[in-house]
């Protein structure tokens, strides 16, 4: 073998021997969510972070939807699935009983999971849910002199409340036990500026930093080539996107030289997402689409015929969809579809307007799904509560409506003359210029600022590698 050979392979050792040690110098974290991982995507955008600052990262939750491509990818997180309680709900067993069988089994499954596990520098929890999740993770972080922090999303009590009546003893339990382990915490972040001033003031939680939310890099515009491309995956499943012609659907149509363009009489397109549970109305949006489809039939040429995709899953769908299937509409197509992690930002981008019912239990958190629409350039209708103004500004990058009637008349406004006169997007110019403005600050630089710090508290950053 030359010398030549030998430097080489010296030089390939030592390379090697550089990554095995610079491996060994990132510092673990763990990421928790009581909760289906692929539908939990500020966790996941944290470990995505995490991750590319140069820590190895445990994403611990349960699983169900697939989480998205990028975090299944990257080789320094780990996705550690828990075993779900078993279902009680058919078997007899009395609610309290189920309820508390089910708290029991999370907090074995959690802490023995966390265990098991690496041993971790910092360990983030997602709140809601927070039972048994904040004294389980409290109790290991204790154990193992690990910093325990809290992501506030929201509080659990107030959702356990809309099921119960806010003086139940369990909503006063729930309550209790997030106040007591959210001060234990060593620090956390939080949705908005109200959540914070709320948990400084009610709650005497201080060290809270605020970390809104931002559209992910799968969240953006689409080409009209991408559009048609969508529309002709999802014609395969549903009629109403199809054409009798191979190369158009009912939005786009390819010409014989190649040129693609928008259909003269196409339909317009109506996303929302939803969770289907008792702090997201859909009788609001059922009853708007209900007068849209009266309007439509008694001006057929100043209305379009509308096509309406309601994402999601939840306990309220099958009720739900039971009365639309009664309306029998001639005019309005409700279809409620589950998305992939990789279709949804192109069904939102491919969209004419988003609507978004979530009215927070607490009236402090934001709609990430409104994060989601901005950030593929989709304008939206929300339902107002206390802290929406800190992400929509009504007639400046969103509209804002109260009641049934107000959306119904919005919806009517929006797509009068569709899509030939669109005399009211003119009026709101700025409204689409502050849209782009706000896709243009991504999620990593606001985490950087915001998040990154709580993980070097000790003064040392993580090895970038």
């Amino acid at each position: 073998m030359s010398s030549d050979d030998d430097q080489d392979q010296e030089h390939d050792e030592e390379q090697k021997h550089e990554t095995e040690e610079s491996e060994c110098e990132r510092s673990h974290v763990s990421v928790v969510v009581l909760g289906d991982l692929g539908h939990s995507p500020r966790m996941t955008y944290h470990a995505l972070s995490l991750s590319q600052e140069g820590y190895e990262v445990n994403l611990v939750g349960y699983a169900g939807s697939k989480p998205q491509e990028d975090l299944l990818n990257d080789q320094h997180i780990t996705l550690t699935y828990m075993r779900p309680p078993p279902d009680l709900s058919n078997t007899g067993v009395p609610k309290i009983l189920s309820f508390v069988f089910k708290v029991l089994w999370q907090s074995l499954v959690l802490f023995f999971t966390l265990i098991m596990g690496p041993r971790a520098k910092a360990l983030l929890l997602q709140n809601p849910p927070g039972v048994p999740a904040m004294p389980v993770c409290w109790f290991y972080c204790f154990l193992t002199r690990t910093k325990f922090f809290i992501d506030w999303h929201n509080y659990g009590y107030t959702i356990l409340a809309l099921s119960l009546r806010k003086s139940h003893p369990l909503v006063f339990i729930y309550r209790m036990t997030e106040k007591v382990f959210g001060k234990l915490a060593h620090g956390g972040l939080c949705v908005t500026k109200a959540m914070k001033v709320d948990l400084e003031s009610n709650w005497g939680i201080h060290r809270v930093t605020v970390l809104y939310d931002r559209p992910a890099e799968r969240f953006h515009s689409l080409t009209l080539e991408e559009k048609h491309n969508l529309f002709l995956k999802l014609s395969s499943s549903f009629p109403c996107f199809s054409s009798d012609d191979p190369d158009k659907t009912a939005f786009t149509e390819r010409y014989a030289d190649g040129r693609l363009d928008l259909c003269e009489d196409r339909p317009a397109l109506l996303v929302s997402s939803t969770s289907w549970t008792e702090d997201e109305d859909f009788s609001i949006l059922f009853h708007a689409l209900q007068d849209y489809e009266n309007v439509r039939q008694e001006f057929p040429d100043h209305y379009p015929r509308l096509v309406v995709v309601v994402t999601g899953k939840g306990p309220m769908k099958k009720y739900y969809t039971s009365l639309v299937e009664n309306q029998r509409w001639t005019n309005v197509v409700l279809l409620t579809p589950w998305m992939t992690a990789e279709d949804y930002p192109k069904l939102l981008a491919s969209a004419d307007l988003g609507v978004c019912l979530h009215f927070s239990s607490s009236g402090l958190d934001l709609p990430m799904k409104v994060v989601d629409m901005f950030g593929s350039g989709l304008p939206v209708a929300a339902i107002s509560y206390l802290a929406l103004p800190e992400l929509v500004k009504h007639n400046e990058n969103g509209l804002i409506f109260k009641t049934k009637e107000e959306l119904a008349n919005l919806l009517q406004d929006w797509f009068r003359g569709y899509p030939r006169e669109t005399a009211i997007k003119e009026t709101y110019y700025d409204f689409y210029k502050n849209i782009d403005e706000f896709r243009r600050l991504q999620w990593h630089p606001c985490w950087t600022c915001n998040a990154l710090p709580l993980f070097c508290q000790d003064g040392n950053v993580a090895k970038h590698n």
